[in-house]
């Protein structure tokens, strides 16, 4: 703690230490450069010595003399200036008088008088040496006194809010509810308090009271900065944006300040919307020791629940807060009448992706062949702002190709770019692994194919992204929100396609297989202890986790005997050994069309699914077909 209250003192002595440097160098320069120019005025003219004015006075070769100060201007017959002094205790005509010039002979030379004490030469040589460091020095210390009159003001001003203010009326950053797709249940709820901010009377005369406070949870890019600002721009009110970790500082309420100041800001400008991003920063379970030792952050919340409590129903400010870990929040934080509307934003399905990448198209100009709804189906469980770089991605492969248009091609290198990576062109696979990786990719392309439940392929690879050799991309014909039993038994069954095609056609293991092992064992364990799919544990959830101590912390809980351990890691390797066994039997039983489809691949190393489908259909084998929906069923759009 206390080396970070050094750090402050360090970083100012460091800038006056600099600023003082730069000011010598300069006064350094200032003088030098002055020396310099007079140095080069005395060496212009060479001074005669006053013997020599008088003997050039007694030769006649001397028609003028001015007098400035005791520097003399001697003009010859020639038109020559030649410069002398002159004696400081004697007038020059008796200075003269005393070298031996008649009387005769100087009173044919013009003497003038110029009083020059206080004229441009004066301040030049005399009074402007000693006037330059002064007014430096002046100047210097008139900004180290600005800078200590700033460092007051910033104190005087640290605990105000650093919030960021958007203009109602600034339309370049207006977002309304059409800049924002998908998402028609949270827009449909916020879109009541859009109606409270524009018309609250209609409200306050029936007695309805107005939610104080909306708390949107949704996954990290789902939208939610974006939809509390289209309510901000469907209502037309003032939106004070700021983070949950900008109340935070060093110093012991300075948070709990910057709220009320925040709050005074949103009360003056009402109506008006508070936008509190990633409120979870400050919003956890008090009294659990998590936050870095002091109370600081645990004040800031304390005011922000004094603040809502202290709202007017008639007063028409609304608070928006955000985060992606509304399990961590203080229960009084969520109590009712403080965030007690909760909006909760999933991500997008297919119609709603598609209308995302619309969006995000507007400005790219794309080609005649760009289906949309092909890339949507393509990006199940991506969010709005990875749809967003899908479409941002796409126009930087166009421009980095030269073309003037985006292409499908660039939209569905740029889906498998966001989702794995780039590709790695440089990693050159030997001819023996690259036979690996093709048995390995077809082995679980040819096991998806061929199982029931499991989802269609839509590109297999050979070609490095990212970590991977190759990869086989499997996509559900519908989003869905639940999975059944004998869908995971698939998944198990095609994840270890890859391994039991190695074992079977090289009997022989590589490394190449780890990532789907650990896959498979998550998810069998999941089944075991999460989702009850065990048949002799049976449904029971063993999953062992943390629970919520007194003090409001998270304490981890044992909640499964050694002996229950046991059986689960049993069953995990039943499940496993019966996948495995599954995927084994189906590549042996088609272990020619297994060969055909890895010779193809090695040959062409990439594979989308049209190609494979033909080459499935060359071998015998029936590709998957999209399930037509029965008379009164409903397919309803969801996540995977």
């Amino acid at each position: 703690m206390a080396k970070n209250k050094k750090q402050p003192n360090n970083k100012a002595v460091w800038q006056f230490s600099n600023q003082l440097i730069i000011a010598v160098f300069v006064l350094a320069l200032i003088v030098l450069i002055y020396t310099s120019l007079a140095d080069n005025k005395t060496k212009a003219v060479p001074p005669l010595a006053l013997s020599q004015v008088a003997q050039l006075v007694n030769e006649g070769k001397v028609t003028k003399i001015t007098i400035s100060g005791e520097d003399l201007q001697v003009t010859l017959v020639d038109k020559t200036i030649k410069t002398a002094k002159k004696e400081t205790e004697s007038s020059l005509s008796q200075s003269l008088v005393n070298y031996g010039v008649p009387a005769d002979k100087l009173q044919k030379v013009a003497i003038d008088v110029n009083d020059s004490s206080y004229g441009l030469n004066f301040w030049l040589t005399t009074a402007l040496p000693i006037l330059i460091p002064i007014i430096f020095f002046l100047v210097l210390l008139w900004f180290i006194l600005r800078q200590m009159k700033g460092a007051s003001m910033q104190a005087f001003t640290f605990g105000q809010s650093k919030a960021r203010l958007i203009d109602p009326n600034d339309n370049s950053q207006r977002v309304t509810f059409k800049d924002v797709a998908g998402v028609r249940e949270a827009k449909e709820e916020l879109g009541e308090i859009v109606d409270f901010l524009r018309n609250p009377k209609k409200f306050l005369d029936i007695g309805a009271r107005i939610p104080k406070g909306v708390l949107l949870m949704g996954a990290p890019g789902t939208g939610k900065t974006l939809l509390a600002r289209a309510v901000a721009g469907e209502a037309r009110v003032p939106f004070m944006y700021l983070s949950g970790s900008e109340f935070v500082e060093m110093f012991v309420g300075v948070g709990a300040s910057r709220v009320r100041d925040l709050f005074l800001m949103a009360k003056k400008s009402a109506p008006a919307i508070i936008f509190i991003d990633e409120i979870d920063a400050i919003g956890r379970h008090r009294g659990s020791g998590m936050g870095g030792g002091n109370d600081e952050r645990e004040q800031t919340l304390n005011q922000i629940l004094v603040e809502m409590d202290g709202f007017e129903p008639t007063e028409k400010v609304i608070v928006m807060a955000a985060t992606n870990r509304p399990d961590v929040l203080d229960p009084a934080l969520l109590r009712p009448g403080r965030f007690d509307r909760r909006v909760m934003l999933d991500s997008p399905d297919k119609k709603d992706r598609e209308e995302i990448l619309l969006i995000h198209a507007t400005k790219k100009p794309l080609s005649e062949e760009v289906n949309m709804s092909v890339i949507a189906e393509r990006t199940p469980g991506f969010s709005g702002a990875d749809l967003a770089n899908v479409m941002n991605e796409a126009a930087i492969l166009a421009a980095r190709e030269d073309r003037l248009k985006v292409t499908q091609y660039d939209l569905l290198r740029s889906v498998e770019k966001v989702m794995m990576g780039p590709e790695r062109k440089s990693h050159i696979l030997s001819i023996h692994e690259k036979k690996i990786t093709a048995y390995h990719e077809m082995g679980h392309a040819l096991v998806s194919s061929l199982l029931e439940f499991a989802d269609p392929v839509h590109k297999v690879s050979i070609i490095a992204r990212g970590n991977a050799a190759g990869y086989t991309l499997k996509l559900p014909f519908e989003d869905r929100k639940l999975q059944s039993r004998k869908e995971f038994l698939a998944d198990l069954a095609m994840s270890l396609g890859g391994y039991a095609a190695e074992k079977m056609i090289f009997d022989d293991l590589t490394t190449g297989a780890s990532n789907d092992i650990q896959v498979a064992t998550a998810l069998a364990r999941d089944m075991v202890t999460r989702y009850g799919m065990s048949e002799e544990i049976g449904p029971v959830a063993l999953d062992s986790g943390a629970r919520a101590s007194a003090s409001g912390g998270w304490l981890a809980e044992k909640v499964i005997s050694e002996d229950t351990s046991m059986q689960v890691d049993r069953e995990v390797s039943k499940l496993m050994n019966s996948a495995l066994a599954q995927a084994e039997e189906l590549l042996l039983s088609n272990k020619k069309v297994l060969d055909n489809l890895s010779e193809e691949l090695v040959r062409v190393e990439t594979l989308e699914r049209e190609d494979f489908e033909k080459l499935l259909i060359l071998n015998g084998i029936k590709p998957k077909e999209k399930p037509k929906a029965e008379e009164g069923e409903v397919f309803a759009p969801g996540i995977l």
